[in-house]
């Protein structure tokens, strides 16, 4: 017979049979509904016959020698843990020594106890007298992590010192397999999650990452429907938009695009391109671009809603985790003394500095990648195959951007060091303040990261390279140019090469490395179920009170031992990468709209890839209690403000949405009141400014030979993009307007779309009515139970 305790809410209907209590939990036979502290339930629970578990197993090689300074420290650690009163049982085998340890009664208690009198803790929905495997695993581990022997050495620097090889807590057979045949497989790939069941074998921390997953990736569904609707209305405009006749149609020859060798060009050799460019940069982008916007602050606030009823469910709602750490660290040792809050000026300073630091040196690779493709591009046009030649430009972004990507996966791992001694600089006071610090200085670093050298290709890239007569220059080289359709065909294919090869090979590589060593150990693991099938009594298989004898728990704990390894950064690990999708899904949509239809694909096999891999692949997780996502939250939001920001930016400052707005209704054919041609007639041409060769500076950035066409004419003048005269270079007044036009966009924008973000934040509260209503209803069972609890206490003492 096994307890559970019940996930869902109840009210004054549900109260105990016995002593009306609102607490209370179901045997899975028919025990009806009775409460935690009713002398029915502490019966029943006496009564039921127990089968002892391990909560964790440390495992250490074996040392001939006595006298071996590792052999002293293991039993020195082991003594530790035996003075703190846990169970400690050795199983030999091969050259290893494995140390199955289980919590004592008494300590669990104290937990308990302890939790009940705390401030925040004191209703978990934990049942007094049942310890569930998740609490046992989650004290012992902390108990490992702050046991200390005679020289003051821990556990982590006997790990370094190959004192002991490694730790993990065990799979429980049952549970996974009910977890295994529920979600853990592909064939439940378009099923739903059972968060309840996921809460708990892995704890609150894991089904929360779970819970937000599964959100996130339905409400990518409108999301990537819009994307999909934009993309298509650029492709319905496909042949007969003016704007691609025009660059197809064209006689107009372009400026060389490099020094000495590269040629002067037809602007109708780049149709392809222009048609290209009209898919993403439409009138439709700024409409998915406040969507987007909008998007992203509901899916923030609904999210609340459904943490809150879930979190209310397990009764976690007002949890604190340093309340708990502080509770785990009396248990660990009654005489233990805080660490209290304190703060540095100088440290705070010095990691400041640091930070600052790390963030230019960041930069400063995303401007070498810059350089990169300045050269680059260049050097292709000068070789010998044509295609190349002919694409130069793109080649050299493709090229980048995969650069890029090698660049993000080297980063990442300097990263996470950096982040981890600036953390051990600051010396937090517990390890939630240490979890929070961490990941605010890792996503700041890694956002940095990836999206450095985007922010350059939105908002620099063709607006700093200068004029023929006048080029801006890197070590004498000449910096890109737009494509005269626009730039934010640059940024997409920047944002299509490191999201697709993010996602699918960080997602192969996630999968096959566990899996390949999976496969790898099963034979050893066979080979010890045979042996233990053949060893194994009758009362190791059927009593329920009865503790397996050594050799059937050895196979269990081996399997277990060549699973992959699992640490404090494998939930992280997860959260991090969806949080960067979230980022390219909301920051860049606008040059991208089919961002959220990839992350959609990609997180329905992600939900699936993680729980195979957690479930079958790995050993298992530290179950943790939380009541939130934690920091996370904070950087959601801050990446939907962001999102704002730089979609703004990008229609206003990226886009020829404004220019061809402003040719529209103040230059072109339809503003002069002509009715015979389409309004946007010419805007290409308009576009374009005039380099005459015999001017003395455009002489001088252009070679005799690059001025002749590949028909063998050569031409006296070319065109650039940009507002300049003819005459002396200088900007003209449209360029003026425009720029205007923009900042005025951007601006309007912004506050438009913030506007209707708070409406929406203000609309959707956070916690729904029926969680408040069923939270009040629990406090009020709770207090009448205490009452009455003092009344039979004094009733008691009365009759005595």
């Amino acid at each position: 017979m096994f307890f559970k305790v019940s996930t869902e809410l109840h009210g004054a209907s549900t109260l105990c049979r016995t002593c009306s209590s609102g607490y209370w939990f179901q045997e899975q036979m028919e025990l009806g509904d009775i409460c935690h502290d009713c002398p029915s339930t502490e019966a029943l629970l006496t009564s039921m016959p127990t089968r002892k578990t391990f909560d964790y197993v440390l495992v250490a090689h074996i040392v001939g020698d006595d006298t071996d300074q590792k052999t002293v420290k293991q039993k020195a650690f082991i003594q530790q843990l035996e003075k703190k009163n846990i169970t400690v049982t050795r199983i030999v085998y091969d050259d290893k020594m494995f140390y199955g340890l289980r919590a004592s009664n008494d300590m669990l208690e104290n937990y308990q106890y302890l939790l009940k009198v705390s401030d925040s803790c004191n209703w978990c929905g934990d049942l007094r007298g049942h310890h569930p495997q998740t609490t046992r695993i989650r004290i012992i581990h902390f108990i490992l992590e702050h046991t200390y022997i005679n020289n003051g050495e821990n556990l982590e620097e006997l790990f370094k010192k190959g004192v002991f090889e490694t730790m993990f807590c065990l799979h429980e057979r049952e549970a996974r397999k009910n977890l295994k045949k529920k979600w853990a497989r592909w064939s439940a790939l378009c099923k739903g999650q059972p968060i309840t069941d996921i809460q708990g074998y892995f704890g609150e921390k894991v089904a929360l990452y779970y819970l937000w997953l599964g959100w996130y990736t339905k409400l990518l569904v409108p999301a990537a429907a819009v994307g999909v609707f934009v993309f298509l209305y650029g492709l319905a405009f496909f042949n007969t938009n003016p704007l691609i006749k025009e660059v197809c149609q064209s006689n107009i020859i372009m400026c060389p695009r490099c020094d000495k060798r590269c040629t002067v060009w037809q602007l109708s050799d780049t149709c392809t391109y222009a048609k290209v460019s009209h898919l993403f940069d439409n009138e439709g982008t700024v409409a998915f671009a406040m969507f987007m916007a909008i998007w992203a602050t509901l899916f923030l606030e609904l999210w609340k809603r459904t943490r809150s009823r879930h979190v209310s469910q397990w009764k976690v709602f007002d949890w604190c985790e340093e309340e708990e750490e502080l509770i785990m660290e009396i248990v660990n040792d009654p005489n233990c003394q805080p660490k209290k809050f304190r703060h540095s000026y100088l440290r705070s300073t010095v990691v400041l500095i640091l930070v600052t630091l790390m963030l230019m040196v960041i930069i400063l690779l995303a401007q070498a990648l810059v350089v990169f493709r300045v050269v680059a591009a260049p050097l292709m046009s000068e070789g010998g195959w044509e295609f190349m030649r002919d694409h130069a430009n793109t080649v050299a972004v493709m090229f980048g951007a995969v650069l890029h990507y090698l660049t993000i996966q080297i980063m990442t791992r300097v990263n996470r060091w950096v982040s981890l001694k600036l953390c051990d600089v600051e010396k937090t006071n517990s390890s939630a303040a240490t979890e929070r610090s961490f990941t605010v200085k890792m996503f700041t670093f890694q956002f940095f990261t990836l999206f450095s050298s985007l922010f350059y290709v939105a908002f620099f890239l063709g607006r700093i390279n200068g004029r023929p007569g006048d080029y801006a220059r890197i070590a004498g080289w000449r910096l890109e140019e737009c494509h005269p359709s626009g730039c934010l065909t640059d940024l997409f294919i920047q944002m299509a090469i490191i999201m697709l090869l993010k996602q699918t090979l960080n997602n192969i590589f996630e999968f096959s490395v566990p899996w390949v060593k999976n496969r790898l150990s099963r034979n050893n693991a066979k080979k010890l179920q045979r042996k233990c099938g053949q060893r194994q009594k009758k009362g190791c298989r059927d009593s329920q009170r009865a503790e397996p004898c050594h050799t059937c728990n050895l196979p269990d704990w081996v399997s277990n031992y060549h699973l992959d390894n699992t640490d404090n950064f494998s939930l992280f690990n997860e959260f991090l990468e969806m949080v960067v999708q979230f980022s390219f899904t909301t920051i860049f949509v606008a040059a991208f709209p089919l961002a959220p239809l990839l992350a959609l694909i990609n997180n329905i096999f992600e939900i699936r890839l993680d729980a195979i891999k957690m479930v079958r692949l790995e050993r298992r997780i530290v179950p943790r209690k939380t009541n939130d996502i934690g920091v996370w939250t904070k950087v959601l939001e801050v990446i939907g403000v962001l999102a704002v920001i730089a979609n703004g930016l990008v229609i206003g400052v990226s886009s020829d949405f404004i220019p061809r707005l402003v040719y529209r209704y103040r230059y072109g054919p339809c503003a002069n009141g002509s009715s015979l041609t389409h309004c946007m007639q010419g805007y290409i041409n308009d576009t374009l400014s005039t380099a005459v060769v015999s001017h003395v500076a455009v002489r001088n950035d252009f070679l005799p030979n690059q001025m002749i066409t590949d028909k063998g004419f050569n031409v006296t003048q070319c065109s650039y993009r940009d507002y300049r005269s003819d005459e002396d270079y200088t900007l003209t007044a449209q360029f003026w307007l425009v720029l205007a036009v923009r900042f005025a966009f951007v601006i309007l924008f912004e506050h438009v779309v913030v506007m209707c973000k708070f409406i929406a934040a203000w609309f959707v509260p956070d916690n729904p009515l029926q969680v408040k209503n069923d939270r009040l209803m629990d406090k009020l069972a709770r207090l009448k139970h205490e009452l009455q609890k003092k009344r039979t206490n004094e009733s008691k003492s009365t009759d005595v």
